[in-house]
């Protein structure tokens, strides 16, 4: 794996540096092969905020995690363990459906051990649980535009909205970001 680690408002010590490249070299792991992809890793200090966003793009699948805290060795370690369970996820869930040959199945190792925490073995619930959709909402779409669409949305409270482009005519969602903008997803 290479690292690419770069710090925003923060100064990447060789400590860090060793601390990001030890911990998310665990991960290889639970791969056949060292991957030979890249790790991005971008390290902020906001106030007193501590995030770390690291990406690992590989072929047919693309690991992504962040994590804040107050302490940057453990937002690493949260992070680590969000990968940890989005590789496990992709292992045990995605896996059962795609059984070919060129699937992401043959990516991984098969002898995965369960994840500990504190010592004691955890159970990692969504292995063994299936995705169940719990309400079903049918609508229709009015044509809009963008920032109509953006207006709607927040008189309802809620975090994205589905709306008919009046422009294009195609179905696009906006929805609220985490650092408060807003995004637009359009199909191609």
């Amino acid at each position: 794996m290479n690292f690419n680690i770069r710090g925003e408002n923060l100064d990447i010590t060789p400590a860090l540096r060793d601390y990001v490249e030890k911990k998310v070299g665990k991960l290889e792991k639970y791969f056949d092969g060292t991957p030979s992809s890249d790790v991005n890793v971008k390290m902020s200090v906001l106030n007193n905020d501590q995030k770390v966003e690291i990406t690992i793009p590989m072929t047919k699948l693309l690991l992504r995690a962040e994590e804040k805290h107050i302490d940057m060795y453990a937002a690493i370690d949260l992070v680590v363990e969000k990968l940890e369970r989005q590789i496990r996820k992709h292992k045990t869930k995605v896996n059962r459906k795609y059984r070919q040959e060129d699937s992401l199945k043959y990516m991984f190792k098969n002898d995965l051990e369960p994840l500990a925490k504190n010592g004691v073995t955890a159970v990692a619930h969504e292995e063994d649980e299936d995705f169940e959709i719990v309400r079903t909402k049918r609508f229709a779409l009015k044509p809009m535009d963008a920032e109509e669409a953006i207006l709607q949305m927040d008189m309802l409270g809620h975090n994205f909205f589905v709306f008919s482009n009046s422009v294009s005519g195609s179905t696009n969602v906006v929805y609220k970001r985490k650092d408060g903008r807003y995004g637009l997803i359009e199909p191609e």
